[in-house]
């Protein structure tokens, strides 16, 4: 592989050309396959240099998937603050764009499956911290649905939670029971409904019923 051609931009720190060249490595030969010193070679430093950004390869791989989770993070607030959508809606795309990136992340670069599964496995703490990010939000658009009246959750912290562990079957689906994205689509809908079935105001659920 040749040098890492991403060395030549000024623009970028030291740290972000490791991460960008690990990140091509990891996806031309893969996660298990790819040393340490192959990245330090092609960020045209010695391997003792790269240690001094980087104690080991997971750790490199855990900055890629803190990259990956920020992207999200922002998607996903960009659901949460949507003007003029119901609580429930903003919950359906929020779940829906989890499934879609995380599967799109795998699906679009399959050789980064095994280095998400790695992190998973050994750095459970920043899979908590991405877990509480998203509940952290979901919470959001509960207390907003409570405030509205569209929604009765006593206890918007425990539901979001509750919601996060019903829907864990869609996050990296590749990784846990692979299915076709429209497969996995149709079935998270179908948990969806029968989550909002249990948070709506018995006026939203007539509502509804009135409506279908």
């Amino acid at each position: 592989m040749a040098a890492y051609i991403h060395i030549v931009n000024n623009k970028m720190t030291v740290k972000e050309q490791i991460v960008e060249a690990a990140r091509e490595r990891f996806l031309h030969y893969g996660y298990g396959k790819t040393t340490m010193a192959e990245v330090a070679s092609d960020c045209c430093m010695s391997p003792g240099n790269l240690y001094r950004y980087f104690p080991g390869k997971l750790d490199i791989a855990e900055e890629i998937a803190r990259r990956d989770s920020s992207v999200l993070e922002r998607r996903l607030r960009a659901l949460v603050n949507q003007p003029s959508c119901s609580a429930l809606v903003k919950l359906k795309n929020f779940l829906v764009e989890l499934l879609e990136f995380t599967y799109g992340r795998v699906e679009n670069d399959p050789r980064l499956a095994e280095m998400f599964w790695q992190i998973i496995r050994e750095r459970p703490k920043m899979a908590q911290e991405v877990l509480a990010m998203e509940q952290g939000l979901m919470a959001q658009i509960l207390s907003a649905g409570n405030a509205s009246g569209e929604l009765a959750v006593e206890d918007v912290a425990h539901t979001s939670a509750m919601i996060s562990a019903a829907t864990q079957r869609f996050r990296y689906p590749q990784i846990r029971n692979p299915a076709p994205l429209e497969q996995l689509k149709q079935e998270l809908c179908g948990v969806f409904e029968l989550l909002a079935f249990g948070m709506v105001t018995p006026a939203t659920r007539e509502a509804c019923r009135i409506a279908s």
